[in-house]
């Protein structure tokens, strides 16, 4: 081969990959080992697109880098298959999601393979198998015996075009997260987890993670914890109560009315004839809105429902409200309104003029101007704890309510419990059954996995209940001899994402979901590398985790020690890549123009640090290719020197990308291979300066490093630099004339601080005189540290 031919060499190099399966790992093997993933993508139709190739090449370059080290590198692949866009298709075209999603799969392995990245094809996994998924409903069986895995009735997010429902994070801007209609509130019976159930340690172990902080700081505000109490009002009418949850009860004395939230159950029994019709419009109104809106909204709405309830700190009535500013998921759904000391109960109560009562009294040297006081101070008009420091008090009063029997101590999550069921088709099947009572019944282990049936009808019912409600053969089921009729809700997509990193760890296991010591061999999980998911999927992994460490079956609870979170790559117009705008870029594209998959996957590891997003260049593309020419032109097109001349630049080139791979600075590891590179040409190369380039270049342009070494007779393990060989004899040093580059002289490196002798140097040059001769010299600025000389002259 006369000049460097991509696809050729790279077509060579993965047909020997595909025969000899380099990469596969090995089970409870004695080496170090290493276990990375990315976040498993959806395989649509579009295929992989450039911005799949930025995360799946981060996880390759980690993978190849660990492997020339000698260590057990596992690194997987796998397809999060189940989801609305495959049903969708279903019911527009007739085509089975099972036959589009194998399609789909083709491709993308297509894809991946062409790129050259180094996976374990034997570990493949696809969450829509029913090899897979039988363990999947494995897994909510064991929530579902412990009481983890429950029903309820409550309102949730529906979307009429899609017929599912939504959870509150796929709800954005009021419109469904797929398709973008318009969402509503509907009350429906449906299947969650108890993940408040591990909302401490979620909360606490945090910290502890070695995840980027914005990720840990996204997800402590989702957990969301509050401690306070829990005070009962009770109802002055019927004698009933309502509790609310407060942060704050040392400001309960200042409570002059009660707001509940709009989905509040208590509101039917609180109207009477008069407010009825006026409260149920609001309320319906209310519910079209998403909690975004109803917490933004500046302009405070709300209606009284004509009942009272008691203040149990003062003995007065308090009016019952409705607003819409009231969220039914925190707390209780029912505020105690404090004028005086919060900012939205502020605005409603002078809005629909009720009374304001101070009762923390700003200090004098408070520079909050605001009409409600917030902070701590002296308490006023609060009974016995007046004249008393609001912080000093508050664990006085919860014991007080606790004395009256009219509170207690309470911790509330702004997270809730984890909705998982969904009216749909193309997802994981319930194992659950119900009796002619309408009681739920665990479908029995030995009866998984529950099918998904062929149907040719993918439309929900007219009630909104999935595909599945129409197929009487899925429908019926006998347990211990009694005829049952099957659940027809599928589980959430991200219930199957929750596993498979344990999964990867024992793909082909028939008797287990994963055998223990497999498990626990691979996992936690080293390296996980994803662009997205930042808050649900993290939180039902790391929830997952410690359930099943609870259970035993796994020797860990946090699923992942390191995570890194790549930014986007947008489109050449700065725009975000996707089909519907027609800015997608194919990989396989820029690869059969000619670059080859070693140039794109080096150029999007060098495009910026791998946290930012970035702006996909065609230009820029095109000077990796020519450092890829350049590499190539060293090994099969140059004479080799007999001396070596770069041994101290070659040594701190090896610690350069060493350190910055292992720091996960990608594009500074490539800007340092350039330069070595720069320095060969400018040197002449020996041998071994060619063999380090190879195995340094190796995780970025695996195909080209791999001709490289094969035909320079080296393996690949990883080079060590030596650091006593990182001094160098001589060094460069940089000589300006009134401030512009006039040349550029190699000094021995003894020499380097001495500010006379580096001067004579800039002096003497041969170059620099032909700016200096005949002119005034002014003065010359040596500057050791940076080794640069600067004259200045008239």
């Amino acid at each position: 081969m006369s000049h460097y031919e991509p696809l050729k060499i790279e077509e060579k190099w993965q047909k020997r990959w595909e025969e000899e399966k380099p990469f596969a790992a090995k089970d409870n093997d004695k080496r170090p080992k290493m276990y990375l993933a990315e976040m498993f993508p959806y395989p649509s139709g579009a295929g992989l697109h450039v911005g799949h190739v930025r995360n799946f090449s981060i996880v390759d370059c980690l993978a190849r880098f660990y492997t020339q080290q000698e260590m057990n590198v596992l690194r997987p692949f796998g397809y999060d298959t189940f989801g609305l866009p495959a049903e969708n298709y279903a019911i527009k075209t007739g085509i089975a999601p099972q036959d589009v999603t194998i399609t789909n799969i083709d491709n993308f392995r297509k894809q991946a393979k062409r790129l050259g990245y180094a996976i374990d094809w034997d570990r493949e996994v696809n969450t829509s198998d029913p090899n897979y998924y039988k363990w999947t409903q494995w897994c909510f069986l064991q929530l579902f015996k412990k009481g983890l895995a429950y029903q309820k009735e409550s309102y949730q997010w529906w979307c009429p075009v899609d017929q599912t429902v939504l959870a509150n994070e796929q709800v954005e801007n009021g419109c469904c997260w797929r398709c973008g209609h318009e969402v509503e509130k509907k009350k429906m019976k449906q299947w969650f987890f108890k993940i408040t159930a591990y909302a401490d340690e979620l909360l606490d172990e945090i910290d502890s993670l070695d995840w980027p902080e914005k990720i840990k700081v996204m997800q402590k505000n989702w957990i969301g914890r509050s401690e306070g109490a829990e005070v009962d009002f009770q109802i002055a009418e019927s004698g009933g109560k309502i509790t609310v949850f407060t942060t704050r009860p040392d400001t309960i004395f200042g409570s002059t009315f009660m707001v509940l939230a709009p989905e509040n159950e208590l509101i039917d029994e609180l109207v009477n004839d008069d407010t009825r019709e006026a409260v149920e419009k609001y309320c319906k109104q209310a519910l079209k809105k998403s909690e975004i809106e109803r917490q933004e909204n500046k302009e405070k709405t709300g209606v009284f429902t004509g009942s009272y309830v008691i203040n149990p700190a003062t003995g007065k009535e308090m009016p019952v409200w409705v607003a819409d500013y009231v969220l039914s998921g925190y707390g209780t759904g029912a505020v105690m309104g404090v004028p005086a000391c919060d900012e939205r109960d502020y605005q409603f109560a002078t809005k629909f003029e009720l009374p304001i009562v101070k009762v923390i009294e700003k200090p004098e040297n408070s520079t909050d101007d605001s009409p409600c006081y917030a902070g701590e101070g002296e308490m006023v008009n609060s009974g016995p704890f007046s004249g008393k420091q609001s912080s000093e008090v508050r664990e006085q009063i919860n014991d007080w309510l606790e004395q009256q029997g009219i509170g207690h101590k309470k911790v509330t999550y702004r997270m809730r419990d984890w909705l998982i069921s969904r009216q749909r088709y193309w997802g994981c099947p319930i194992p659950i059954a119900y009796d002619k009572k309408g009681n739920p019944h665990a479908i029995p282990e030995d009866q998984l996995p529950v099918m998904l049936p062929k149907i040719d009808d993918y439309k929900p019912d007219s009630t909104g209940r999935s595909a599945l409600a129409k197929c009487d053969e899925f429908l019926k089921v006998t347990i211990n001899g009694e005829e049952m009729t099957r659940e027809t809700d599928t589980l959430d997509g991200y219930a199957c994402s929750s596993w498979y990193l344990w999964r990867y760890t024992d793909p082909h296991n028939d008797k287990a979901a994963w055998d223990k010591k497999i498990v626990n061999y691979w996992a936690p999980l080293d390296v996980y590398c994803g662009g997205d998911h930042a808050v649900a999927h993290l939180l039902y992994v790391r929830f997952w985790c410690k359930f099943f460490a609870d259970e035993g079956y796994l020797g860990f609870r946090e699923p992942i020690k390191r995570l890194l979170y790549n930014g986007y790559i947008n489109a050449p117009d700065g725009k975000k890549m996707s089909k519907s705008k027609g800015n997608v870029i194919d990989p396989l594209d820029v690869i059969d123009q000619g670059y080859g998959a070693d140039t794109l996957r080096t150029y999007e590891l060098f495009i910026g640090p791998y946290d930012q997003k970035a702006t996909w260049s065609t230009e820029a593309i095109g000077g990796v290719y020519r450092f890829m020419n350049r590499c190539w032109t060293l090994v099969f097109d140059s004479k080799l020197n007999t001396e070596d001349k770069n041994i101290a630049y070659r040594h701190k080139t090896i610690k350069k990308v060493t350190e910055d791979i292992c720091r996960a600075n990608f594009n500074t590891a490539v800007a340092a291979m350039m330069e070595y590179v720069n320095e060969l040409y400018k040197n002449g190369a020996n041998k071994e300066d060619l063999i380090v380039l190879g195995k340094i270049l190796k995780p970025f342009a695996p195909h080209l490093a791999s001709e490289m070494l094969e035909e320079l007779g080296s393996d690949d393990i990883w080079p060590k630099w030596d650091e006593k060989l990182l001094v160098e004899d001589e060094i460069e040093m940089v000589v300006q004339v009134n401030g512009k580059l006039r040349g550029r002289i190699m000094i021995p490196a003894d020499d380097a601080e001495d500010k006379d002798k580096l001067e004579a140097y800039a002096r003497a040059d041969e170059k620099v005189k032909t700016f200096t001769d005949g002119k005034d010299i002014i003065k010359v600025i040596v500057i050791p540290k940076t080794h640069l000389v600067n004259i200045v002259v008239k």
